[in-house]
């Protein structure tokens, strides 16, 4: 099993992009998470479906999440965060392919192991394959807190189908990850695709000449379009192609 539950973005102020996400996307905050604040970090966890978006944004300087910004110039795509009935088959894997451990902790009252990978061998995001017991890709979910099903809206969006991740050569990013996750990549026009069992990472080429390896881009699943682009609009935050621009990262819809 290896779902994607959870994207996270990153971002200087919390309350601006919290906004846009409720106003446009039409989600509700479940979980602010205490624990961020060791890194200098306080978050809003928002369910999409049964998975989430969540939004970082630093709380004091120097924080690791306040130099990656710096690098990307701004507010960004941050980590992908997967589940899987299986860490220690990933563990090995990453171990064979010579990625590091940048984080990891368990929390034995729920039974949640977290397990996030060095961005410096990976590439364009923080990669974190996570286990709860239970092993339920729409079930409970320690980063979401206890109840977030009563924040559950899908009025305009449904879930992520897609996260795009770009760089000026998509093929050695592609098999970085592809190491760790062992899954196949098809070529989909000038796109590698990597099926996951709920969505899709896709591996593409950089936006624009210099840019390095990102997270640029997330596809969501939706239920109300048009409603999402007219109030995005409203924001100042749609483009003339159609998407969302929010944190840096470029949203899709489909339906």
């Amino acid at each position: 099993m290896l779902h994607l539950r959870q994207v996270c973005l990153v971002a200087r102020d919390l309350a601006p992009v919290e906004e846009d996400i409720a106003a446009i996307l039409g989600l509700s905050p479940a979980y602010r998470d205490p624990a961020v604040a060791k890194w200098g970090l306080e978050n809003a966890v928002f369910p999409v479906g049964t998975q989430f978006l969540e939004v970082v944004a630093p709380t004091a300087a120097d924080t690791p999440a306040g130099r990656f910004m710096d690098r990307r110039g701004g507010d960004a795509g941050y980590m992908v965060i997967l589940q899987t009935d299986d860490q220690a088959a990933y563990r090995a894997r990453a171990a064979a392919a010579q990625v590091r451990t940048a984080f990891e902790f368990t929390d034995e009252g729920d039974g949640y192991s977290c397990w996030q990978l060095h961005p410096r061998d990976t590439g364009a995001a923080f990669l974190e394959i996570d286990q709860q017991r239970g092993n339920d890709p729409t079930g409970g979910w320690h980063p979401a807190g206890p109840d977030w099903e009563a924040h559950k809206r899908t009025d305009r969006v449904t879930g992520v189908s897609a996260v795009t991740l770009t760089a000026a050569d998509p093929e050695a990013l592609a098999a970085r990850w592809q190491a760790v996750l062992d899954r196949p990549l098809v070529r989909r026009d000038d796109v590698l695709v990597m099926a996951l069992d709920n969505a899709e990472l896709h591996f593409a080429p950089a936006p624009t000449d210099g840019s390095g390896e990102e997270m640029t881009g997330i596809t969501f699943r939706a239920a109300d379009a048009g409603s999402v682009r007219a109030t995005a609009a409203g924001r100042d935050r749609a483009g003339p192609d159609g998407a969302v621009y929010l944190c840096g990262v470029r949203l899709e819809f489909e339906q």
